[in-house]
């Protein structure tokens, strides 16, 4: 990105992540802030033979690129660059400074990138007119009876802590076991949380998606979005239903990592589970931590926290300029969707910057369908090339509306 680099200034900030500032002709104006994140997650070395083309190769064919990073997060990097490279070749130049933010580190906490380039904007005393990172999609095929696909943008996004659950046990030879192992008392613990999820609860951020969505549907559905006072159990089981939209009504909690045992014959002498808890707005951290308690109803279960641990996000105004800027961007791009705001049921970089703008969004303009929701740190992770050039003349045209 030669202009890029020509044009803009470039601060390498922590271990590796990257601030670009685009210096804009009115000082008055606040500035924007635009992100992504160029680490990745790893591949599970298990799987690698069922991609049908290696992660890490970067494959363009079939009409997507594939590999791992293509749709978390390198888009976003790219799609801002590529846009601000065409901007610059053809003269434009911003009334509103706009500054780029990479980090280095988000799928580990971004401790170490977004938290330190937040950090130095916020001893600059810079404070933004709006963030926009990661998040929302176009739904397709997902949210039911929706006659178009639906382009959410998260004007909030949930918490996230994880928990390790631990057993400790004298061990001894398998040939005389208790009546319950480490392994077994650990397992009932995780089979009692699937058991006991959270309750489902319609929080503000999917009200208003359905506030903005519900005037399109058929009927009678119509009537019952217009009227969740009345109708709210029956669409939160319906929500139910799916895995997807599931985690869109309640704090989930889901058994990533176990480890136990060292030989056939040896009885264990510590289990240990890793729980991973996404908290819905209104939820705290305390309160999932007595939850996961409570249900485990076993004092030979150690429950303690992991190091990153962050409460849901405060709620953006989906009445605000920034808000009705970004709706208006995505129409100009792709005018056959509705577009909503919406809760982020994942979490990004976005929280770390909480103290330099009210107007946080999460949104990037690729199509996901039901199938394409399990690519996310999954197997054969890819981004059509029709999605990624829609991502950066999103981002072109942002940039463009970001002057007004």
């Amino acid at each position: 990105f030669p202009l890029v680099h020509a044009r803009l200034t470039r601060e390498i900030v922590g271990a590796g992540s990257l601030l670009y500032t685009w210096s804009g002709q009115d000082k008055t104006l606040k500035p924007a802030l635009l992100m992504g994140h160029m680490d990745v997650v790893p591949v599970d070395a298990n799987t690698e033979n069922h991609w049908t083309y290696p992660p890490f190769a970067g494959r363009i064919a079939d009409g997507y690129v594939w590999g791992r990073g293509t749709m978390d997060d390198k888009v976003n990097v790219l799609g801002i660059l590529e846009a601000a490279e065409y901007l610059l070749a053809h003269g434009f130049n911003p009334r509103r400074t706009l500054y780029f933010a990479f980090g280095h580190d988000e799928e580990s906490g971004g401790s170490q990138g977004a938290s330190q380039i937040a950090a130095l904007l916020r001893r600059r005393n810079i404070q933004l007119e709006y963030i926009l990172d990661e998040g929302g999609n176009i739904l397709d095929g997902i949210i039911p009876d929706a006659p178009a696909p639906v382009a959410l943008i998260g004007i909030a996004e949930k918490g996230y802590v994880s928990l390790e659950l631990t057993v400790q046990m004298p061990g001894g030879h398998a040939s005389t076991p208790p009546d319950h192992t480490a392994i077994g008392i650990l397992s009932s613990a995780v089979a009692r949380l699937e058991d006991s999820p959270f309750p489902a609860r319609l929080s503000e951020p999917i009200r208003q998606m359905f506030a903005y969505i519900g005037p399109e549907m058929p009927w009678p559905k119509q009537f019952v979005l217009a009227n969740l006072w009345l109708f709210g159990p029956l669409v939160e089981r319906q929500l139910a239903q799916s895995p997807l939209t599931n985690a869109a009504i309640r704090t989930t909690q889901a058994a990533t990592v176990f480890h136990a045992g060292v030989k056939e014959n040896v009885l264990p002498a510590q289990a240990m589970a890793i729980v991973n808890l996404r908290i819905l707005p209104g939820d705290t951290i305390r309160g999932v931590i007595d939850h996961t308690r409570r249900v485990i109803a076993n004092n030979h279960v150690n429950v303690s926290l992991l190091e990153i641990r962050v409460e849901p996000s405060a709620i953006s105004d989906a009445a605000s300029p920034s808000f009705q800027r970004l709706h208006r961007t995505i129409k100009e791009v792709v005018p056959e969707v509705l577009v909503a705001p919406s809760l982020l049921v994942a979490a990004t970089d976005s929280r770390h910057y909480a103290l330099l703008s009210k107007n946080i969004f999460r949104f990037l303009p690729i199509t996901i369908t039901r199938v394409d929701a399990r690519r996310f740190h999954g197997i054969d992770e890819r981004i059509s090339v029709r999605d990624y050039e829609r991502c950066v003349r999103f981002f072109v045209q942002l940039m463009r509306n970001s002057d007004s």
